[in-house]
């Protein structure tokens, strides 16, 4: 069952992205680690897919992977996306540096009207874009190239 395969691989995944948000957020990301980190969390979505297309009951195809892959990666990605902006918008309003962007570079957006918590939604959203999609081709991968 795709739903089942999706749900059980969703719920693994975001334990893992959960681990991956907070280490996100917490640790000091300057300059290149940035695309190193981004690059991670790719491979991850992809991972959580394949973890769903293995979860598939024989016969696996494609599309029953990617199917799988997306319910995995929206159900990962949705919710870590969600909570990593809540912490973001926590430590922005207590006053914490946020990853990413200095503590001059925060006032001068808010200097110039501009809300740096505004700034990080595209964020959450492309953390359920890209975790569907990528978790979907993870899914399809796997199950097309997994014998049964």
């Amino acid at each position: 069952m795709v739903g089942k395969a999706g749900l059980k691989a969703g719920l693994i995944g975001l334990a893992l992205m959960l681990v991956w948000t907070l280490l996100n957020r917490f640790l000091p990301i300057a300059g290149g680690l940035v695309w190193v980190m981004c690059g991670v969390s790719s491979l991850l979505y992809a991972g959580i897919g394949a973890l769903a297309g293995f979860f598939l009951a024989p016969p696996r195809a494609a599309g029953k992977g990617a199917g799988a892959g997306a319910i995995a990666g929206l159900l990962s990605g949705g919710i870590s996306g969600v909570i990593g902006l809540a912490i973001m918008l926590v430590q922005m309003r207590s006053g914490m540096s946020i990853s990413g962007l200095s503590p001059e570079q925060m006032q001068q957006l808010a200097q110039t009207g501009i809300d740096p918590g505004l700034l990080m939604i595209p964020g959450a959203v492309c953390s359920l874009g890209l975790g569907a999609g990528l978790a979907a081709i993870g899914g399809a991968i796997f199950a097309a190239v997994k014998l049964d």
